[in-house]
């Protein structure tokens, strides 16, 4: 590398441009700030919506397992009855459903809702609740189907709403389910 000595006035002074021509003016570094700041919001605001879409998939995901769950409890034990003492058929619907179950298995079986919970009670047993805490269910109602002479057909119907103790958006979900089970 060679050192050049600046001997008069006009030497230094090319000099000088040619050093200052080197580094960032203020408008660049201010303009980079700036691209750099609009990036990163980008980027954020993107982040945040992964996030809510995360949520919410989660909590669409709770409801439809803990609904299907649900049915599938309600309506196994329907096949594996062998009377259905409530709903009678003359009444159609109410809120409870009693099932008398086949020789050897606990009886009667006693669904009903209380608290946005459904609770199962098999012989007198003792009330064991078949969803969890983080949903509640609403507007349970069993119809008996049945035609006399039939074996009988029970249809199940309920509202399942994911608990949103924050009210966020995200994260309001309910869903009503049906089935119909019969007798075997």
């Amino acid at each position: 590398m060679k050192i050049k000595i600046i001997k008069n006035k006009k030497e230094y002074n090319s000099a000088s441009v040619f050093l200052s021509s080197v580094g960032f003016s203020l408008v660049e570094i201010i303009v980079y700030i700036a691209l750099a700041s609009m990036l990163l919001l980008v980027v954020s605001g993107f982040s945040i919506s992964i996030l809510d879409f995360n949520n919410k998939n989660k909590v669409v995901s709770e409801v439809e397992y803990q609904g299907l769950q649900t049915m599938q409890i309600i309506t196994q034990y329907i096949r594996n009855a062998d009377n259905i003492t409530s709903p009678s058929q003359e009444s159609s619907s109410d809120n409870s459903l009693t099932l008398e179950m086949l020789s050897g298995l606990s009886t009667p079986v006693v669904f009903t809702l209380n608290g946005g919970k459904i609770y199962i009670n098999e012989a007198g047993g003792g009330d064991i609740v078949i969803n969890n805490s983080r949903v509640q269910i609403t507007n349970l109602l069993f119809q008996n189907l049945s035609r006399t002479s039939t074996p009988g057909t029970i249809r199940v119907s309920f509202t399942l709403t994911y608990l949103n103790p924050v009210s966020k958006a995200e994260l309001s979900y309910s869903k009503n389910f049906y089935a119909s089970a019969s007798l075997r």
